[in-house]
């Protein structure tokens, strides 16, 4: 009998530790797994658009990287795009390609640490990069009328939180997630996510404090960011509001998809509606 015990007693040790050993890495590899900044920076060579390498000081002292295309209008509209985890300005292309066709300028923004921006990304420092970009646009003389907020993916916790912060012609959220750590938490059910993550980017939180026209745009077989979130973070979101979805897509296959004529609808820039 003492055998049996003391076996299980070893047994149950042996799993405890095993998974304290596991939780620990993930705490440890979180932000490694959360960012995944491109190993190599390049000059911007898309064919058709005039591209200029811009630089964005930050009130904490970074330096940022974005590319930038003014709209062809002096007043026209030009988008704040906040890209996904891998954050590489160069893959790009084709929305480049389809707002310089439409007249639209854009800027496109590299999050600190991530294609030649200096420091390291954590949640607080890329919601402050996320206002260090728009405060740039307005610099430049744009009015807040004129600023579209793009997120896409991990690009929607900061694109929300500007929302929040600032004005804006309108908020697109494409392929966005509820919070980073809700998808976690779903990825991984058996760790303490709540506990242990610490860049939760919870858009379920601030969506409700968001008072401009919300756009949200979701692939139904999204394969990173599941189709649900979507749905939920619609369903928190302020009048006026528009949801999208798109049959059959995943996560980074909007734009070939069609999904920028869905936005020039939205924007009333056709006589289609979304």
């Amino acid at each position: 009998m003492k055998w049996i015990m003391r076996g299980a007693l070893t047994l149950l040790l042996t799993v405890a530790l095993a998974y304290a050993g596991v939780c620990a890495y993930l705490y440890i590899k979180q932000r490694d797994m959360l960012y995944i900044p491109p190993k190599e920076v390049v000059a911007p060579n898309v064919e058709g658009v005039a591209i200029e390498v811009v630089t964005i000081a930050t009130p904490d002292g970074e330096t940022l990287n974005g590319w930038y295309t003014p709209p062809a209008k002096k007043d026209g509209l030009v988008f704040l795009y906040l890209p996904g985890q891998g954050g590489g300005l160069d893959m790009q292309a084709g929305r480049y390609k389809r707002m310089a066709a439409k007249g639209m300028g854009f800027l496109s923004l590299a999050y600190r640490g991530f294609f030649g921006s200096t420091g390291q990304p954590t949640e607080a420092g890329i919601l402050t990069d996320g206002l260090a970009a728009y405060d740039w646009l307005i610099r430049q003389g744009y009015k807040p009328e004129q600023i579209v907020l793009h997120g896409h993916s991990l690009g929607s916790g900061p694109a929300t939180y500007i929302a929040t912060q600032r004005n804006a012609r309108g908020l697109i959220l494409e392929a966005p997630f509820t919070a980073a750590s809700d998808v976690a938490q779903e990825r991984y059910p058996y760790v303490p996510v709540g506990m242990l993550m610490k860049d939760k980017f919870a858009n379920r939180e601030r969506i409700r404090d968001v008072h401009m026209p919300v756009l949200i745009v979701h692939g139904d077989r999204d394969s990173v960011v599941p189709y649900h979130h979507g749905e939920r973070l619609f369903a928190l979101a302020n009048e006026p509001k528009i949801f999208k979805r798109m049959a059959g897509e995943d996560h980074s296959t909007l734009t070939r998809a069609g999904v920028y004529d869905i936005y020039w609808a939205w924007l009333g820039l056709t006589s289609a509606k979304p």
